[in-house]
């Protein structure tokens, strides 16, 4: 299967953005991706009442409603990266995937909101502005199972054991992840989920500066079930193309069964 990885640098202006990850996205699909995945917030980064303003609704989304169209005009798997949603008094970092068809094959909100002071005295309060999520979510396309996580979401194994658990091949992490925090922490974090549950991991990140303060770390990344990084983005908004291949999963898990050697009964996650 080819998937392709869309490297943003967004920012305050949402039309800005959707041009530009349609543009990105359409560049993908003429070098032949079949499945395309945004990075966290693709389509808007700003101060926290920039996002009151800018989360759109769940029944009257125009994000949600272009991306469904997009994936139907290119006829392909789409994930949205992740964009403010608002329902009821909540906001949320929400994530959908559309199918060729258009339809909605998943919808996650993020679970672990980043709430840390990171080097340089600055402080990043996601839980300000937008509500947990609180589903794992897997969904199936194309004879892969796929598992769903947003950034922060990268730090707590126990979400990806549990996307192991339900049949996940695949994890997806789309992410404006803090150059601070990047620079010792991002291929580290990404290669050691691949090792652990012999996953593919691929993984769409933002890049460069953005209001209020943000300076994101890109290097998107693809890391295979051993993990071996098989594709890294440079520097800049960039796409990043590679294919994935069921047999490599299947051959690492039989040689090598360290999930099969798990001894649940024995420990307690949460």
């Amino acid at each position: 299967m080819r998937i392709g990885i869309i490297q943003m640098n967004s920012n305050e202006n949402k039309e800005h953005n959707l041009a530009r990850a349609r543009s990105m996205l359409q560049t993908l699909v003429e070098k032949g991706a079949e499945f395309v995945m945004l990075p966290e917030h693709f389509n808007f980064i700003g101060n926290d009442a920039q996002k009151q303003t800018e989360a759109e609704h769940i029944d009257d989304s125009l994000t949600r409603a272009l991306l469904s169209q997009w994936a139907k005009t290119f006829g392909i798997y789409l994930h949205s990266g992740s964009f403010l949603e608002r329902e009821g008094e909540n906001i949320y970092n929400a994530s959908y995937v559309f199918d060729p068809s258009g339809e909605t094959l998943a919808h996650y909100r993020k679970i672990h909101l980043f709430d840390v002071e990171v080097e340089g005295g600055i402080q990043y309060r996601e839980s300000d502005t937008v509500t947990g999520g609180s589903r794992v979510v897997t969904f199936d396309a194309a004879g892969y199972t796929f598992g769903m996580a947003t950034c922060y979401d990268l730090r707590f194994p126990e979400l990806f054991r549990t996307l192991l658990d339900r049949g996940s091949e695949v994890l997806l992490i789309p992410a404006a992840f803090t150059v601070q925090t990047g620079r010792d922490h991002w291929q580290l974090l990404l290669r050691a989920r691949a090792v652990e549950n012999l996953c593919w991991v691929l993984a769409a990140n933002q890049w460069g500066p953005s209001a209020p303060h943000n300076y994101c770390y890109g290097r998107s990344m693809v890391v295979d079930p051993w993990g071996t990084v098989i594709g890294t983005a440079v520097d800049g908004e960039q796409t990043l193309l590679v294919e994935i291949d069921r047999s490599i999963i299947t051959e690492r898990r039989k040689s090598f069964p360290a999930t099969e050697h798990r001894r649940p009964e024995l420990f307690q996650y949460g």
